[in-house]
């Protein structure tokens, strides 16, 4: 039972990054990479517009709420991290800056794409 429930939910988290670069690429952003594994982390989406590299957590939750305020501090400084590994190995591509997005999706609703979500080292 656990198991069909942690099948169920990673399914639907797949849906939900399928449904969010979907979303990136119709707002013109140029999809770089998808689940991204680092030593320190995952990365959901690595996106860019405008010469801006975005990493992007995606959470699809029953609600849109529910879905943005999944996203912790801790998962924060994960992403961060993981975020920072990545860029180490591509130092020409931070010349114009990055930032961190979540999106946030839910059953029936358009995504909510919350733009420049945290900073680190301010949470």
């Amino acid at each position: 039972m656990v198991r069909e429930a942690r099948q169920k939910a990673e399914r639907r988290g797949q849906r939900g990054e399928v449904l969010a670069a979907l979303f990136l690429r119709l707002k013109g952003y140029t999809i770089h990479a998808r689940n991204v594994r680092t030593p320190v982390g995952e990365i959901d989406i690595i996106a860019s517009r405008r010469g801006v590299i975005v990493f992007v957590e995606v959470k699809a939750r029953d609600t849109i709420t529910d879905a943005l305020s999944a996203v912790t501090p801790t998962a924060w400084q994960r992403i961060s991290s993981a975020a920072d590994n990545w860029m180490a190995r591509r130092s020409n591509l931070g010349l114009n800056g990055w930032r961190y997005d979540i999106i946030g999706v839910a059953p029936w609703r358009w995504p909510h794409h919350q733009i420049d979500a945290w900073r680190p080292g301010l949470a």
